[in-house]
């Protein structure tokens, strides 16, 4: 059984409603908006941008968006979290089609176009497609690369690309309204892998979650190593909570990090207490135990070689530290995600950050 709107299938002219959460993203946000006013779809539109608190020259920068063009909105996002901006941007619009757009994306001009006539086709409740990572920088390309590979962020079809079908979930999403408000939208309790949990209900519903491989969203990677990090933790820390929460949700490969983290810190662990033995009665062999981090080392140099030497030696280099932050920052989230930590530590992050913290995508 599939959903459908109120009013039926939707079709070329439908109505969409564009809702877009920003905090803190004065870099990107333009680019965004100006992605979703050059769409070549024929149907109506509007855009409802949800501000949150931002101290980056964001707030005027959208105000200004939206005093040039009355289709866009500004709505408060007081909280200022993904969710509770999602939410707020959807009860602001009205057209049958809701699209979700992130201001790191830049949408290419056929997306409603093509999501719409899926949505038609399939009688999905969300169609979605991929998450196409694209840098500037030589750190940002290195960060789309590892995006982009098996190797970096497991080989899903919203990341590496697939067959067209039913899946579990999608990169952002484009909804019907009635199936959306009917299984109560966002969960704001949830800081990240909310689409994820989303589609569960969508799913557990009777609705189809479709992946079409022809829609494919320009992604602009963290600039920085320290707010690839903070992504990365948080991420981890929501799927691990995620994980335990959703026991048939559960995939082999959300365990892959963990389990490396903790096979290469036993690794260290066991290599330096056999130094202390061997030191002190000549009892080696707990130093094999470097071989565990050694073949980790090999596995991220092996990587870069095969993957990132299309992107020029700089950014090669920085795969080798990129891939580990990745690896680490999400194996020990969601080690402590799945410890029941996720929402005390991100509560704990919001309050020291206040409104300057680093809005992450869910």
């Amino acid at each position: 059984m599939s959903h459908s709107s109120a009013a039926g299938a939707p079709t070329p002219a439908t109505g969409v409603s564009y809702v877009m959460p920003v905090l803190n993203d004065v870099t990107h946000v333009r680019a965004a908006v100006d992605s979703l006013l050059t769409q070549d779809y024929e149907g109506p539109f509007e855009v409802a941008i949800a501000l949150g608190p931002s101290i980056d020259g964001t707030t005027e920068l959208v105000e200004e968006l939206s005093r040039t063009d009355p289709r866009v909105r500004v709505i408060p996002n007081p909280v200022g979290s993904t969710p509770a901006g999602l939410n707020i941007a959807i009860r602001a619009t009205t057209y049958p089609v809701v699209i979700r757009v992130d201001a790191h994306s830049v949408l290419p001009p056929d997306y409603a176009r093509i999501a719409v006539e899926a949505l038609a086709r399939t009688g999905a409740a969300n169609v979605g497609g991929i998450m196409d990572a694209r840098g500037i920088s030589a750190f940002e390309r290195a960060v789309a690369r590892a995006y982009g590979t098996k190797v970096g962020l497991g080989g899903t079809p919203h990341h590496v690309g697939g067959a067209e079908g039913p899946a579990d979930t999608v990169y952002l999403g484009v909804f019907q309204r009635e199936p959306l408000e009917a299984v109560g939208m966002f969960d704001e309790r949830i800081k990240r892998g909310q689409d994820w949990e989303l589609n569960h209900r969508l799913r557990a519903a009777g609705g189809t979650v479709w992946f079409t491989p022809a829609l494919r969203v320009t992604y602009r990677p963290r600039p920085s190593f320290s707010r690839l990090a903070r992504q990365f933790l948080s991420t981890g820390l929501w799927r691990g909570e995620l994980t335990r929460r959703f026991p048939g949700g559960r995939s082999l490969r959300y365990f892959a990090p963990p389990v490396m983290v903790l096979g290469v810190l036993l690794g260290l662990v066991l290599g330096l207490v056999g130094l202390v033995t061997g030191a002190m009665a000549d009892v080696w062999w707990p130093t094999l135990g470097f071989a565990i981090p050694a073949l980790y080392l090999a596995f991220v140099v092996l990587a870069a070689l095969v993957y990132a030497r299309p992107d020029g030696a700089r950014s090669m280099l920085w795969f080798l530290a990129v891939l580990p932050c990745i690896h680490f920052c999400w194996g020990i989230g969601f080690l402590l995600g799945y410890l029941s930590l996720a929402s005390n530590i991100s509560d704990r992050a919001n309050e020291r950050g206040g409104a300057a913290r680093d809005r992450e995508t869910g």
